[in-house]
């Protein structure tokens, strides 16, 4: 992806685009896969980089959603199902299977999760992961050994998927271009155009150059994700909110706290949501919260009550007992809830999505989550197409592979995520290119120049934060290491030394809400 390359493309002001999105998280870049490969001229704009929200900030779960049984939401776990074996199926280098222990400490809990999980299994079809089985005492130690001995019993062990949030993002972006899409970051839409009370187009700054451009689509969408009600606003000043932001928060410990290669499912905390404990990248997410807020951030920041929450129901079950000091990293997200304005706990608001379309035509996808991203963009192009008077085209995303495709994956290679580019990484000319900055994550130079060549990195956080995932490993080494990446991108970008410095200051403001103080 080249961004100057895309950006001669808007300056013809005669093209007139098919469908414009606004958004480049999981729903945006969905649609933007969706919309490209049916063969519509396709623009993708957004604000910041490529999944700066809730898209990088996710448990990094793809999965049916056990709780949503729980809440009797069984259509959005069969879909969720259908759509995790897709996205496994099409991104077999992003997507494993991860096996899930839920530990046992009374005698009905095991029979009980033990049948639940069987219909679970049956609902997955042909496209399960693995078959669940209950375990005994015995088996559920030796499985995650760090558990409470106390009062266990036993435990059910299950399988879904995990994948990269971010990585995942920048292999949609890349397919969405490879399928004849445009696609810009910092492009920021700063209000819309309407002829006749019908919006066509929009206006867009380029936060990098501050260069406006107004650009005419015939179809517009708004997948901000929980900004939804801004834009819609731009199309009606008094539009009431239809999004009602929940913040979810984890924390990122050393491997040692899980010292196991299965994650581990608490059914109940305190306030009646689960609990993760999932190994990714030689370290260990805890999480999550379900926070409502009425303030909308950027950078959402992580409350020091949810960090206590996680910490309070990660120490009823860990042998080895997390504390603050312990923690790596920790960060927050905010989920763009489709909710209802009677609708006030948040953990009981559906996950499903909703596709609203005003009488200006603007479509916004509300709610939705990553597992079912694809199937959210393909319901949003069938409406574009409605919208545009397009003539029909079917959709072909369930069986088009995801950039980087590769079966078979070592899983134990750093560079797995990258697919079939990670062997061209290897080979790029960059001297010791291939020796790690830090010992205790795995970032090398070729990566940082792939990243500014092939994936329109722009910022020092795009890189540390989204096209490496260092920052939410470890929030304090990134920050030790961020001088070295700095001064890689300052020669590649042949920046000045006033640029290395605004860079490094921004940075070490946005690594503040990820270090605990």
């Amino acid at each position: 992806m080249n961004r100057n390359l895309n950006i001669k493309k808007l300056s013809n002001k005669e093209t007139h685009w098919d469908i414009i999105i606004i958004g480049g998280g999981a729903s945006g870049l969905g649609a933007a896969v969706d919309s490209a490969s049916r063969g519509f001229k396709t623009l993708l704009v957004e604000k910041s980089d490529f999944s700066k929200g809730t898209s990088s900030r996710s448990t990094k779960l793809v999965h049916g959603g056990v709780r949503y049984m729980q809440n009797g939401d069984i259509s959005l776990v069969i879909e969720a199902l259908k759509e995790r074996g897709i996205l496994k199926k099409n991104a077999p280098h992003l997507v494993k299977n991860m096996s899930f222990v839920i530990p046992s400490y009374n005698w009905w809990s095991n029979p009980f999760y033990g049948i639940g999980l069987k219909i679970y299994d049956m609902m997955a079809g042909k496209l399960g992961l693995g078959k669940s089985t209950i375990l005994s005492k015995e088996e559920t130690i030796k499985l995650i050994p760090n558990v409470k001995k106390k009062d266990l019993v036993g435990g059910v062990i299950y399988h879904d998927g995990q994948f990269d949030d971010s990585r995942m993002a920048i292999s949609l972006a890349i397919t969405a271009e490879k399928n004849g899409a445009t696609l810009l970051n910092y492009f920021k839409v700063k209000n819309l155009t309407k002829t006749n009370n019908i919006v066509d187009g929009i206006i867009v700054k380029d936060q990098i150059t501050n260069k406006v451009y107004e650009i005419k689509g015939k179809v517009i969408i708004n997948a901000t994700g929980v900004f939804s009600d801004k834009i819609m606003k731009m199309d009606y000043p008094q539009k009431k909110k239809m999004i009602k932001p929940s913040q979810g928060v984890h924390i990122v410990l050393d491997q040692k706290f899980l010292n196991s290669h299965h994650a581990i499912l608490i059914p109940h905390t305190s306030d009646g949501r689960v609990l993760f404990a999932v190994p990714w990248n030689n370290y260990a997410i805890l999480g999550t919260t379900d926070t409502p807020l009425n303030e909308i951030k950027d950078e959402p920041v992580p409350l020091k009550e949810e960090i206590k929450f996680i910490l309070k129901n990660a120490q009823t079950f860990m042998k080895k007992k997390p504390n603050f000091s312990d923690i790596k990293s920790v960060f927050a997200g905010l989920r763009p809830l489709a909710a209802e304005s009677n609708q006030k706990n948040t953990k009981e608001i559906s996950r499903h999505h909703k596709i609203s379309v005003s009488e200006s035509g603007l479509l916004s996808i509300l709610g939705g989550k990553w597992t079912t991203y694809r199937k959210i963009a393909e319901d949003a192009i069938n409406t574009s197409i409605s919208i545009g008077g397009f003539n029909e085209r079917k959709c072909i995303t369930e069986n088009l592979q995801i950039h980087g495709y590769q079966e078979n994956p070592n899983w134990k290679d750093p560079l797995h995520v990258y697919g079939s580019d990670a062997n061209l990484i290897k080979e790029l000319k960059m001297g010791k290119g291939n020796i790690s900055l830090s010992e205790k994550f795995y970032i090398t130079p070729n990566q940082i120049i792939w990243s500014l060549k092939n994936e329109m990195a722009i910022k020092l956080d795009d890189i540390l934060a989204r096209r490496t995932r260092c920052l939410f490993l470890d929030a304090k080494e990134t920050v030790k290491i961020a001088p070295k990446v700095l001064r890689i991108m300052k020669v590649f970008l042949k920046k000045n030394i006033e640029w290395e410095k605004k860079e490094f200051s921004n940075f070490i403001e946005i690594s503040k809400n990820y270090i605990l103080t």
